[in-house]
């Protein structure tokens, strides 16, 4: 007897529909998976007959024989699991084969016929809604992540024996989100962090502004204990919330990534990762035997915080130029090539030299060698992709001894929401959300100069002897900055206060 159940694979972060193929006929008893499976898949043999036979069911002692078509690419992880079982139990007649049609099933067996969540089920449920599946059979425990698929009737279940008698006219209520409820502030899990509690630094907060309301790289340079780290964490407060669609690509991103919190299918909130210096290459960019994605991926519309920049391997730095310019990673590997989205905000953090002290206080005690072989960790190409420079001096007493509370995020959010609106207004016809991810085409359309912004800009150019990505930075810098001043033009004001978020990488060459 044949029996055909759909399920789906992982591509990236993309999924497609799988046929699970199951034929029981005569002959010496067996059970054989074909179709590129890897050892998770093949494993499931197991898992699948001991889970059939605990749930009270008598397996098939005939020879079983499982294809997983399209037979020409990989299959990886435990969710055949269950559209393994459901198409064995159809070759016995537990399951009228008629029920399964246009039915989407993923899920790992457990032992005692129990059915576990697994990773990826968003992109999974997606695959099969765009290729006309209106029905899903899933984990309980992934019902909500697959629910965020809007017109997919999502049923959750917890066991195989659930899944049999779903079929045979038990009622199991579809799994339902209130996306309105899911997707309101009210909902939302805000940090304690909060500008208001960062004294002095007024020219540091401003570039932050800035960096927040264009979604620009930046890069803060001082001597220990002036708050680089502390207002770097507070820089979440100020960004402007996630569009829906910016959040269902950030979850499906965690989904396969396996990270995704129980309670909370959907991520609401733009993503801070904080790796810790001694980070692996492919655990930066992504990569594996089979890619997944890595921290710049994770940090797809949102925030990756390089705390200590120089101390960071030089290679893992170096990795980050692709991205940072292309907006996605792509890997290539023998099983194939993958593409993530990197559509990312660097902050970054350093100190001048190795003791942290040097240009600002006589404690450093560096060789001119040293501060060499130090900021020469970081590239001048790497350097000039990180759009804003701006130097965090030490904070003076009668700052932080006062009682009065620097400006509260909820204020600098205002603008930088008035800033996103303006863009989101301007952009409408063309696939940014930013400043920063203005093309060269679109930075002629977009950014115009009178004749005294030119002037000025063509002495930056040659005084500064600036690169042409770093003529570009400028201009969507002072875009944004006339955005946050609610300027149609950009004037002059705008160009030399982006301009002199731009000199420090000239004042670091040594």
């Amino acid at each position: 007897m044949l029996s055909k159940v759909i399920s789906g694979a992982l591509l990236g972060i993309d999924g497609y529909i799988v046929e699970t193929e199951v034929d029981i006929s005569q002959g010496l008893p067996c059970f054989e998976i074909v179709g590129l499976p890897d050892s998770a898949v093949k494993e499931s043999k197991e898992r699948v007959r001991t889970a059939i036979r605990n749930s009270g069911h008598n397996f098939p002692v005939k020879r079983i024989t499982v294809n997983l078509a399209p037979a020409n690419t990989r299959k990886e992880g435990p969710s055949f699991d269950l559209p393994i079982a459901v198409g064995i139990l159809s070759c016995i007649d537990k399951i009228k084969k008629e029920k399964l049609k246009n039915v989407f099933f993923a899920g790992e067996l457990s032992l005692d016929g129990g059915i576990k969540a697994v990773s990826g089920v968003l992109p999974l449920v997606y695959s099969a809604f765009n290729s006309g599946i209106r029905k899903c059979v899933v984990p309980f425990d992934n019902a909500k992540e697959a629910a965020l698929v809007k017109g997919m009737e999502v049923i959750g279940a917890k066991s195989l024996n659930e899944v049999i008698g779903y079929f045979k006219g038990e009622n199991i209520s579809p799994t339902i989100v209130d996306f309105d409820e899911l997707f309101s502030e009210h909902n939302e899990d805000f940090d304690d962090f909060d500008f208001a509690d960062v004294k002095g630094q007024e020219n540091v907060k401003r570039a932050l502004e800035v960096a927040a309301a264009g979604l620009h790289n930046i890069l803060i340079i001082g001597p220990p204990g002036t708050g680089k780290t502390m207002m770097a964490k507070r820089i979440p407060s100020i960004l402007p919330n996630l569009t829906f669609e910016e959040s269902i690509e950030i979850t499906k991103i965690y989904s396969v990534s396996g990270l995704l919190k129980e309670k909370n299918a959907l991520v609401r909130k733009r993503p801070f990762r904080s790796p810790h210096h001694t980070i692996s290459n492919s655990a930066m960019v992504g990569g594996g035997r089979i890619p997944k994605p890595g921290e710049v991926s994770l940090s797809h519309n949102g925030v990756l915080f390089l705390d200590e920049l120089p101390e960071f391997n030089r290679n893992v730095l170096e990795e980050l130029r692709q991205p940072l310019e292309d907006r996605n990673v792509t890997i290539s590997r023998v099983n194939g090539t993958m593409t993530f989205p990197a559509n990312i905000m660097v902050v970054a953090s350093m100190n001048p030299c190795p003791c942290g002290y040097y240009g600002y206080s006589e404690k450093c005690n560096c060789s001119e060698k040293a501060i060499r072989k130090y900021l020469g960790k970081i590239s001048g190409p790497l350097m000039d992709r990180l759009d804003i420079q701006v130097e965090a001096s030490s904070v003076e007493y009668k700052d932080l001894s006062g009682s009065q509370k620097g400006e509260a995020s909820a204020k600098i959010k205002e603008r930088v929401l008035k800033a996103h609106e303006i863009q989101k207004k301007r952009y409408k016809n063309e696939n940014i959300y930013f400043n920063s991810a203005l093309s060269a085409a679109q930075i002629e359309k977009y950014c115009h100069l009178g004749t005294v912004e030119r002037e000025l800009i063509k002495n930056a150019f040659e005084r500064f002897n600036l690169s042409a990505r770093a003529y570009h930075k400028i201009l969507k810098i002072a875009r944004t900055i006339a955005d946050l001043a609610q300027c149609e033009n950009i004037n002059v004001m705008h160009i030399s206060e982006a301009i002199q978020f731009r000199n420090l990488d000239r004042k670091l060459v040594y």
